[in-house]
């Protein structure tokens, strides 16, 4: 069993990322941001896009989907949450269920908060996780639909996987993440070392995606909403419930210049 990825750019600052089971020979797009882009990867490729597996009803991740649709008949999954707000959907499915793309397998979990019907795509086997804008690397995506609790809830769950993870999310937003969470954990030793890390990357045009969950654990202060420091850095007290520190974060990030 193995899965190859092409991860590409779309639309400014979406990640595009094709997923290939090389024993079936299906490929499947996670999200759909861009029809022309995703087109492009697949002739690079020389792969045919079989499948399409949506995290999120936002535009930037379906506004492709009619369009593949039409050319290669692709199958679209995604939240039963949310099927009345995504068109074109052929397979619902919802947290503790599974999707199959060939050999491969992904666990869906569910992620509430960005919007209130978010699922993220998990493949065990190969340690893959798929997580659109629930997860960033050393943020999260912003709070438009749910609130604090589910969504730290979602996010524990996320924590709670292997640390060997690789976390594949859908912006490249890692850069001005970084500049709020050192700004919010600033004797983070491993948080300085990624930061500048990103800043060489983003200096060389590298993406900074795949990240290791292990790396995200260290550095994100959205998963550290439960250590005292960060609640201190919130002015809360150092026992303070983890969703309240994690409302705070997000407020302060939303704030942030």
């Amino acid at each position: 069993m193995a899965l190859l990825i092409d991860i590409f750019m779309c639309r400014k600052d979406n990640y595009g990322y094709l997923v290939h089971d090389v024993d079936s020979g299906r490929t499947a797009a996670i999200d759909a941001p861009d029809a022309k882009a995703i087109k492009a990867a697949l002739a690079l490729r020389g792969w045919t896009l079989t499948d399409i597996l949506v995290t999120h009803h936002h535009t930037d991740h379906v506004e492709g989907i009619p369009a593949l649709k039409r050319e290669f008949g692709a199958t679209v999954t995604g939240p039963r949450a949310e099927a009345e707000k995504i068109l074109g959907l052929d397979q619902l499915v919802g947290p503790g269920e599974n999707v199959a793309l060939g050999a491969t397998s992904f666990y869906v979990i569910g992620t509430p908060g960005h919007t209130l019907g978010h699922i993220v795509y998990y493949d065990h086997a190969g340690g893959h996780l798929f997580c659109g804008d629930a997860l960033f690397s050393m943020g999260v995506g912003r709070m438009f639909e749910g609130k604090p609790g589910p969504m730290w809830e979602g996010l524990e769950e996320l924590r709670e996987l292997p640390g060997g993870t690789l976390v594949y999310c859908g912006h490249e937003y890692t850069l001005d993440n970084a500049r709020f969470a050192r700004s919010v954990d600033p004797r983070n030793a491993a948080l300085a070392i990624r930061a500048a890390e990103v800043e060489r990357m983003r200096e060389a045009g590298r993406f900074t995606i795949p990240v290791s969950l292990d790396m995200e654990k260290a550095t994100n202060p959205f998963l550290r909403a439960d250590r005292p420091e960060l609640a201190r850095a919130m002015g809360l007290a150092s026992d303070a419930r983890p969703s309240t520190v994690f409302a705070a974060l997000r407020t302060a990030k939303d704030n942030f210049k």
